[in-house]
């Protein structure tokens, strides 16, 4: 099917032109046309995505219908809406787009050919193009890229806004999946994220009912061979922190992991920048002044067209999309093979929890269930400063399916390919948020070392009560005072009570899934 019958029987019809795949220079020479962004010193693009600076997860819904229905896990992270309900709003979307010009970028999600889907991005912004360029894997065949046949189509017109009362809708943004048509659509928010998401939702639905585990989280690899996991949401480091100019970068983000091993599933990354140095992320700084780089709301001089990295006058939930070709050192294939080491990243606002902890298999199922973790300010619409929550999976607003599905095919994985695993706090250490300070990067990339580098396999560990974790009494390059966190505190009886009340916490929010959870999982979470 050629591309107007495919627009066509999308019901997209009398443009009043289309653009598609367009090479990035051209793009970058749309975006400036239309004045939807500017050139910044040394080439990235900056452009602001309006209203919302970050993703509206209550504004995202499923189309409930038949056969998708049964397997989705709904709740408040995937609402329902019904099918008419769809329809109408999709044809007022496809009704907007009429004399409207539309970009159209073909690519995939998914590194091993076995496993991806083609993904067509629609949108009306050509910056929502240069992401979706940046951020999915290209295809660098010419006949194919022409014969091109989506798998999943995503229509994003940003300035096209909902009427709850009659759409069905929340407010005016709206992420809607359906399954059965394959299309995803996506109104009244500019926040590139949303596209990004979307697609990762749906490779959350798709993979595991191949057998493949679908993870929100980074991977690298070792010259020996070595390929780490990390899980952890937003503002965690899970970029930072896969970003090693010591090792080979699989991907940021995203991955599936087979039997064959592990796969990204982008080809792109999407990195938090606000604060972002040279000193301590030299990798991902460099690709803030390329040519290419969407550098989406970072505050810009307009005279020198010189970027300011720690303003976060518009936003904290500053971001860079660029190429993953864009790291030195990244993988060009996106593929590894099974990993040595799983790394459960964590914010803990509470300052309660160790900067490094080892697990057992069933405790690092019981911490994936329980994702506990801070939304980081700028990450999500109305957060202001760090909430302590619990996401389960490290990824709940992208998990489409019941976490157990999940976790099930994680636990086989890990026990099948006798992976160690840790927890890494990212958070704080010395009190609570307002009172202690984050634990600074240097020490946490030491722990990430000691652990690929197996330095902390032959050590002394303590256990903390009451949640069973193993700590190290010693990590090279890491002060011994901050290892265990009661030490830490000045005031022992203050630690001692966030240490109940986080405990407690773990214990509530597995109460409250409404499933039934194994015990052997369960016995291996906080005793209280």
């Amino acid at each position: 099917m050629n591309l107007e019958k495919q627009l066509e029987y999308l019901q997209i019809v009398n443009f009043k032109k289309v653009y598609r795949n367009l090479p990035t220079p051209v793009l970058v020479e749309k975006i400036l046309e239309n004045k939807e962004g500017i050139l910044a010193h040394m080439g990235p693009i900056v452009v602001e995505s309006g209203k919302y600076t970050g993703r509206s997860p209550k504004d995202k819904f499923i189309v409930k219908q038949d056969p998708s229905k049964d397997h989705i896990w709904w709740g408040k992270e995937n609402q329902e809406i019904s099918p008419q309900a769809f329809d109408n709003l999709y044809k007022k979307v496809v009704a907007y787009l009429q004399q409207k010009e539309i970009y159209i970028m073909d690519g995939y999600a998914g590194a091993d050919p076995r496993y991806r889907l083609p993904i067509r991005v629609i949108s009306t912004l050509a910056w929502q193009s240069l992401f979706a360029r940046n951020m999915f894997i290209r295809e660098l065949d010419p006949k194919k890229l022409e014969n091109f046949e989506p798998g999943f189509t995503v229509i994003a017109a940003p300035e096209f806004k909902a009427i709850p009362e009659i759409d069905g809708t929340r407010s005016e943004v709206f992420v809607l999946l359906n399954f059965e048509k394959k299309i995803v659509l996506i109104g009244g928010s500019g926040y590139s994220g949303e596209i990004k998401k979307s697609v990762f939702s749906v490779m959350n639905y798709l993979m595991p009912l191949k057998g493949i585990m679908s993870m929100h989280a980074s991977a690298n690899l070792g010259k020996g061979g070595d390929v780490a996991i990390f899980f952890g949401l937003s503002g965690t480091g899970k970029t930072t922190l896969s970003s090693d100019p010591e090792r080979f970068l699989i991907g940021d983000d995203e991955h599936g992991w087979s039997d064959d091993g592990v796969f990204n599933f982008e080809g792109g990354c999407y990195a938090k920048v606000i604060n972002l140095s040279k000193d301590d992320e030299p990798l991902i700084y460099e690709t803030t002044r390329k040519f290419g780089t969407i550098l989406e709301n970072v505050v810009i001089d307009k005279q020198t067209r010189r970027v300011d990295l720690f303003n976060d006058s518009i936003t904290e939930n500053t971001r860079a999309s660029y190429p993953i070709t864009y790291i030195p050192n990244a993988l060009k294939e996106g593929i590894g093979p099974h990993p040595k080491n799983i790394i459960m990243l964590t914010y803990d606002a509470f300052g309660v929890l160790p900067p490094v902890s080892k697990l057992t298999t069933n405790q690092a199922m019981y911490h994936f269930i329980s994702g506990y973790t801070a939304k980081v300010a700028g990450t999500e619409a109305g957060i202001e400063e760090p909430t302590a929550v619990f996401s389960t999976c490290f990824g709940a607003p992208f998990m489409v399916l019941p976490p157990t599905v999940y976790a099930k095919l994680l636990g086989e994985k890990i026990q099948k390919h006798s992976v160690n695993c840790w927890l890494v706090n990212t958070g704080l250490n010395g009190g609570p948020y307002g009172i202690g300070k984050r634990i600074s990067i240097s020490h946490t990339r030491a722990i990430i070392r000691a652990i690929l580098s197996n330095e902390l396999n032959d050590v002394e560990y303590e256990v903390l009560p009451i949640f069973n974790l193993h700590i190290p009494k010693n990590c090279p390059e890491v002060p011994q005072n901050i290892l265990n966190p009661r030490q830490s505190w000045k005031d022992k009886d203050a630690y001692d009570n966030q240490f109940k009340k986080l405990a407690l916490a773990f214990k509530k929010n597995l109460d409250s899934f409404g499933f039934e959870i194994d015990k052997s999982i369960t016995d291996a979470g906080p005793q209280i």
